[in-house]
């Protein structure tokens, strides 16, 4: 294994370097918060290098101090520390030196492009500022190289899009837009944070190849951020894998994925879903590390020897996962056919325009078992999600639950049903309220629907929900913000198990969670779908968490279902062309057979 903190070996001078890199936060009566602890590593001319771990691992602190966007009163660099630009340590230059330097040699595209764009100011007027601040382009000529940037990233009707403000883009769009952004003054050193966290598989590979080419016509020397080790395979020439701050393990792309040395690196390998290949159970980063280094989690299983190297891996619980296709017979629970959701735009005083959202779905969903949907973004999944628990009223078809038709109920008839059929967001940093403690939040729907006989009926039984998913009761006095995303998703669906739902609707609950905790969200899933014999209608982009909990699969393009059927069936053997591509689209990394 490579010791901590070695720097990456180079075949020639680099254009940039981080050496001995230390950042530590000031904490009000406590000690500073050391997030970046020791880092070297060097990015050579025309190279790409990804800083690679989970949340919290210090990436994207290191990127910050490496642009010098960390607030001074809060963050702290290490007196020892350098960063070298071509001979020039930027943590001796003024602020203003640094600022010249962030508009014309280095560059940063952001991890959340909707917060990153300002929301008042139209697209091409962001662009243009940068030209006119850091080139001194006149109004005009800015304008001409904006509709050359927004055509050279690949945005539709560059002129259009000029005038169009963020909300007004997909998540794609915006994302093409921070890359145009970040090339306007054509930099040397592009940092790329997260640039495809939460978009779907196509959108991805669309990004990860644009910025391929822009990389070789520019010769721009890329640091690439991802917790993703498959993603990062397919554009990294050299990956610096990082924890708690410290870096784990450095090496060309092609050893770390051959023969990683590292226990971190090898969990992270193996933790993401496959596609040629389904587990009763994935491992998680707790089954690879030492118990000194990392213990287990409330009961997590171990591996058998006790030597930490993943072999013998013990599930959560003692039964071994349902085998696919076994619930077959079950009794149906969701009979949908026909079903039908439009929006309309106004378009003048008398006239409106009809969007259709989901057009004529029809399927059927067996109790205890997965149907999941898969799609890219638009193409109607939430909406159908969303309008079969009547968050949306549709505007055709009928939805049968447990043999009774809820689609013409009035809302008092629909109330019952509420309690039935339960739904876990995408966004677990918005679906809870940071006003309520968790025990509010826990506590709010047994009241409602009348779970449990007294208040304190109702706080007992919270606190076992919290033990069902992992979390002690000491969370249950602490709000939101205390806990990480993959706690808060825990919580979250916490929340709505608490009804004891029959039906529980999925949105994208792991597709901005690190590959572990996403790891430790699915494998929780199927031990409540075990346990308590409840359905889920699990909507994902990502094919390869659908493989691994889905026992069926239902593909979804601009509201229409393209295909529909086993998930072993329709993986090994997709008949649509869209199917097909969005298989293709997977990321893989070097070697599928690494876990990738």
């Amino acid at each position: 294994m490579n010791a901590p903190n070695t720097p990456v070996p180079t075949a020639s001078p680099a254009l940039f370097s981080v050496e001995r890199l230390s950042v530590a936060f000031r904490r009000r009566r406590q000690p500073p918060f050391v997030a970046v602890r020791e880092v070297t590593f060097t990015i050579n001319e025309n190279e790409t290098v990804a800083l690679v771990g989970e949340s919290g691992s210090g990436k994207s602190v290191t990127a910050l101090a490496i642009m010098g966007l960390l607030p001074k009163y809060v963050a702290e660099v290490a007196e020892v520390s350098r960063v070298v630009y071509r001979g020039r340590d930027l943590l001796q230059c003024s602020d203003e030196a640094r600022r010249r330097l962030r508009g014309t040699e280095m560059a940063m595209i952001f991890q959340e492009p909707m917060t990153s764009l300002n929301p008042v100011f139209t697209v091409g007027y962001q662009i243009a500022e940068v030209l006119r601040l850091h080139k001194g382009m006149s109004a005009s000529a800015a304008q001409a190289r904006c509709v050359e940037l927004l055509d050279e990233v690949g945005l539709p009707e560059p002129r259009r899009a000029l005038v169009r403000y963020p909300s007004q883009l997909s998540g794609g769009q915006q994302q093409r837009a921070m890359i145009a952004m970040a090339l306007a003054c054509t930099p040397r050193l592009l940092i790329a944070d997260e640039p495809t966290t939460a978009l779907d598989v196509t959108v991805q590979k669309q990004i990860v190849e644009l910025l391929k080419t822009l990389k070789a016509r520019h010769r721009m020397s890329v640091l690439f951020i991802s917790h993703d080790l498959a993603l990062v395979g397919e554009v990294a020439d050299r990956i610096v894998v990082m924890r708690h701050g410290e870096i784990r393990e450095a090496g060309d792309a092609e050893q770390i994925f051959s023969s990683p040395r590292d226990r971190y690196t090898q969990a992270l390998l193996q933790c993401r879903p496959r596609t040629d290949d389904v587990p009763s159970r994935l491992p998680t980063i707790e089954n690879f590390m030492t118990e000194t280094e990392c213990p287990p989690l409330h009961g997590e299983g171990w591996d058998g020897d006790g030597d930490g190297d993943g072999v013998s891996i013990q599930p959560l619980s003692p039964n071994p996962a349902p085998t696919r296709g076994e619930g077959s017979k079950a009794p149906l629970l969701l009979e949908v056919s026909g079903l039908k959701k439009s929006f309309y735009k106004r378009e003048n005083l008398w006239r409106r325009h009809e969007i259709p959202a989901v057009k004529n779905a029809s399927f059927t969903l067996r109790r205890g078992e997965t149907l999941g949907i898969v799609g890219e973004s638009g193409s109607g999944k939430t909406t159908l999600g969303l309008t079969l628990l009547r968050l949306h009223q549709a505007t055709g078809g009928t939805v049968r639950f447990d043999g009774n038709d809820i689609s013409a109920l009035s809302k008092e008839a629909f109330m019952p049903y509420r309690r039935r059929m339960q739904i876990v967001f995408q966004n677990p940093y918005a679906s809870l309220n940071p006003r309520f403690t968790v025990g509010q939040s826990l506590l709010e729907p047994i009241l409602l629907h009348r779970i449990a006989a007294d208040r304190k009926a109702a706080t007992e039984l919270t606190f076992d929900w919290l033990r069902r998913v992992g979390l002690d009761h000491e969370a249950f006095d602490r709000y939101p913000h205390e806990f990480s995303g993959g706690q808060r998703q825990r919580i979250a669906l916490a929340r709505a198990l608490t009804v004891e739902p029959e039906l529980l609707i999925c949105d994208e609950p792991v597709s901005a969670l690190d590959v572990s905790v996403q790891a430790q969200i699915l494998n929780l899933l199927k031990d409540l779908q075990q346990e308590l014999g409840v359905s889920y209608l699990f909507i994902s982009h990502d094919l390869a968490v659908v493989r691994y909990l889905c026992d069926t699969v239902m593909v979804m393009r601009d509201g229409d279902i393209v295909e529909i059927g086993d998930v072993d069936s329709l993986y090994q053997n997709p008949q649509n062309v869209y199917t097909r591509q969005l298989l293709a689209a997977v990321p893989r990394g070097r070697d599928q057979g690494a876990g990738c």
